[in-house]
């Protein structure tokens, strides 16, 4: 969360995962992630959801974004994103922010609140 003028800003962050729990590993691969787990920090709610591009021929990138823009997210916690998924998340208004290593969702999303 960021604090602006002592306001904090709410927002949905999506954090890769190879599993669909909190307790769940981050997942580098964006467009194949198995699962994208969104965490609503106005409510404090987690969704899992589980991506149907992750195992696709080709092309799972912008696809994968659009799940992200039906579900609000504002913000991307993962390790890698291809050229044509970047373009669709960076037309979106979504941020990254890159993660690597052994970090679980949990993890993953306290380090990336603490960097907004």
């Amino acid at each position: 969360m960021s604090n602006n003028g002592g306001e904090v800003k709410l927002m949905k962050i999506c954090i890769t995962s190879k599993g669909p729990g909190k307790e769940d590993l981050l997942e580098e691969r964006f467009g194949r992630a198995p699962y994208f787990l969104i965490s609503d920090n106005e409510t404090g709610e987690w969704k899992s959801i589980e991506n149907p591009f992750a195992g696709a021929a080709g092309g799972v990138g912008p696809r994968a974004a659009q799940i992200l823009v039906d579900n609000g997210a504002k913000i991307l916690v993962t390790g890698n994103v291809g050229g044509n998924a970047l373009n669709a998340l960076n037309a979106a208004g979504i941020k990254i922010i890159y993660m690597n290593g052994s970090v679980t969702v949990e993890k993953a999303y306290e380090k990336a609140k603490s960097e907004l």
